[in-house]
């Protein structure tokens, strides 16, 4: 079995947790983070970050988008599109030629 290097971290809200990576998100306060509702809370907590942080939280906002532009974001990949595809479609909308 391969030995990995998981470090114990605390979150600001003190939330202990175990990561191999550099990655600086607590998956405590990323799970209470994660909407019930609307098209974010299809996609996973990477996926949704990457819009976030882009400023993109509607599917309007996501319609002023082109499909190329938003597969460039960190932590888009092809799996995401499905979903956002839909929830484009399902508002009568799509991405931005």
């Amino acid at each position: 079995m391969a030995e990995t290097n998981k470090t114990l971290r605390t979150c600001e809200q003190g939330h202990q947790y175990y990561k191999s990576s550099d990655c600086p998100t607590c998956p405590v306060c990323e799970k209470k983070r994660k909407p019930l509702t609307g098209f974010l809370s299809l996609l996973s907590a990477p996926a949704r970050r990457a819009l976030e942080h882009e400023g993109i939280t509607t599917v309007q906002e996501l319609a002023n988008h082109r499909e190329k532009d938003i597969l460039k974001l960190h932590g888009i990949g092809p799996s995401s599109m499905p979903s956002l595809r839909k929830s484009l479609e399902e508002e009568r909308l799509r991405f931005k030629d």
